[in-house]
């Protein structure tokens, strides 16, 4: 018996240890006891925009939520390497330093972005994938058959444009994009405070470089059975519902057996407009 209680102690210790371990690409606030689930924000979020979800799953010893804010994003400290592979590679050590198996991963926009990659590069590491409001291939949302190298001058245009905005110009142009995205005024507050508190050198380069990558046929790759969760209302004054649904189609062909649900109520921060529905279709899908 003693052994057993010393071997448990030192499992605890050793948990303890690699959950401290160094991931200057993001900080985790870790919730509640039982299997892993990996929640990962969007552009200039917070991990608090996944409060309601962490009430909502890691409350009842079933799951553990891990709550990653990335670095440069809402107060924390940015880095000097390019923040979405560093990222990938921390993501993918802390899995296997926790001994993880086969954590469920969460991602908003950018984060649903990285779970993508991080499923297609590590598919032993990741058990579920869901995917909230984004796509493969953004730059290719509108120019299905866009090249590569229209990709990178697109990227490099919004760099060059979003670089040379004076401060004012930033923040009002952060703001139309909020009220696009998120439906209550209370709710686009909360994300403009994050915004603010972000490194602008960050946000510009991060929303380059995922302008300028194309993971379409990259996520062909993904093991993971996967569910996407997508919007369209914030645009049904330039497509119907049946058009996004297309996009959103055929940009995850390549992923087999993904399943993939468009809301009609939420705008893009789904877990703000409809986190009802959200839940009902999460729920669904890991049980």
């Amino acid at each position: 018996m003693l052994n057993k209680i010393i071997a448990a102690i030192a499992a605890t210790l050793a948990l303890d240890h690699a959950t401290a371990a160094e991931h200057p690409a993001f900080k985790v606030d870790v919730t509640g006891k039982g299997a892993p689930i990996i929640l990962i924000p969007g552009l200039g979020s917070a991990g608090d925009v996944w409060d309601g979800t962490v009430a909502h799953y890691c409350g009842d010893g079933k799951y553990q939520c891990h709550v990653l804010t990335l670095a440069g994003f809402a107060g924390q400290p940015a880095i000097a390497e390019p923040l979405m592979p560093a990222v990938e590679q921390q993501l993918s050590d802390y899995i296997r330093a926790n001994q993880f198996a086969h954590p469920v991963i969460i991602g908003h926009s950018l984060g649903g972005f990285l779970g993508m990659k991080l499923a297609a590069d590590h598919p032993e590491q990741v058990g579920k994938l869901v995917i909230v409001d984004t796509l493969p291939a953004l730059g290719a949302a509108q120019v299905p058959n866009v090249t590569p190298a229209q990709l990178k001058d697109m990227a490099t245009s919004m760099r060059t444009n979003m670089q040379a905005q004076d401060p004012a110009t930033f923040k009002a142009a952060q703001m139309r994009m909020m009220r696009t995205m998120i439906t209550r005024q209370e709710d686009i507050d909360r994300a403009l405070v994050r915004g603010g508190h972000s490194d602008r050198a960050t946000v510009i380069d991060v929303m380059a470089e995922m302008t300028a990558t194309d993971l379409r046929q990259d996520i062909g790759r993904i093991t993971a059975p996967t569910l996407v969760l997508g919007t369209w209302i914030a645009y049904k004054d330039y497509a119907p519902k049946s058009a996004i649904t297309a996009v959103f189609t055929t940009q995850y062909a390549q992923l087999k057996g993904a399943k993939i649900e468009i809301a009609d109520t939420a705008r893009h921060f789904i877990m703000y407009d409809d986190p009802a529905w959200m839940y009902d279709r999460i729920d669904h899908f890991l049980n």
